[in-house]
């Protein structure tokens, strides 16, 4: 193990990520089984690669991009070439596909990045701030609703009520954009930071870009 490297994380830490880890993967391969098994490679992949969890990210950070490259792997076994993801479709209908990796066509890659700016663009320009961070951590990264609770100082059932209505809020406004009125710089930024951690698959960046948005929202 490397100077560097801490140690390879504890089963009971890797397990504890079992499920929401399942339901990423179903997402992304649109089979339970297949779900099933790309967690345990996953799983497999973390112990044999311990000595390279650095502990710079955290260990759900690192597990995902993991998972990521996990499931790739399995679609290029299926012979079958990724889609471009749509995030819009996630955000707003929960139980379609979370999507793929990106393709290594610079088309696909910049239709993927303009797909999610667009989804994000939604939820910032439709949702308060909490809703926001409720949707993108509970409805999209698949967070149990206690955790979500705990990084925004809500109650569960307050967080799955958040759910229910930004859901709502986003099947009503969606298709509207061509007539809203740009974002205000602030709203503008906060879109290009999220999409920035959402497509380079950095899930601690956007958590502190949600969690700092609602702390900014309950103090003005």
């Amino acid at each position: 193990m490397s100077a560097t490297a801490v140690a390879t994380p504890p089963p009971h830490d890797l397990e504890e990520f079992r499920g929401e880890l399942t339901r990423f993967c179903s997402r992304r391969l649109g089979s339970w089984t297949e779900a099933d098994d790309a967690v345990q490679e996953t799983m497999i992949r973390a112990w044999r690669f311990g000595d390279t969890f650095q502990g710079r990210a955290s260990l759900r950070s690192w597990l995902y991009r993991i998972a990521i490259n996990v499931c790739l792997d399995v679609r290029v076994a299926r012979n079958r070439r990724p889609q471009p993801v749509d995030p819009t479709d996630v955000l707003v209908e929960g139980d379609e596909a979370y999507g793929v990796a990106p393709a290594p066509d610079p088309v696909d890659v910049a239709a993927d990045r303009e797909a999610v700016r667009e989804a994000f663009t939604a939820v910032v320009r439709h949702l308060p701030a909490r809703q926001r961070a409720v949707i993108v951590l509970h409805d999209v990264l698949r967070w149990r609703a206690r955790e979500v609770a705990g990084l925004i100082g809500a109650t569960e059932a307050s967080v799955n009520s958040a759910s229910q209505r930004a859901r709502a809020t986003l099947r009503l406004r969606a298709g509207a954009a061509a007539h809203e009125r740009p974002l205000e710089p602030a709203g503008e930024r906060l879109v290009e930071q999220c999409v920035a951690a959402f497509v380079a698959y950095d899930v601690d960046a956007l958590v502190a870009l949600l969690r700092t948005d609602v702390l900014t929202a309950a103090r003005t």
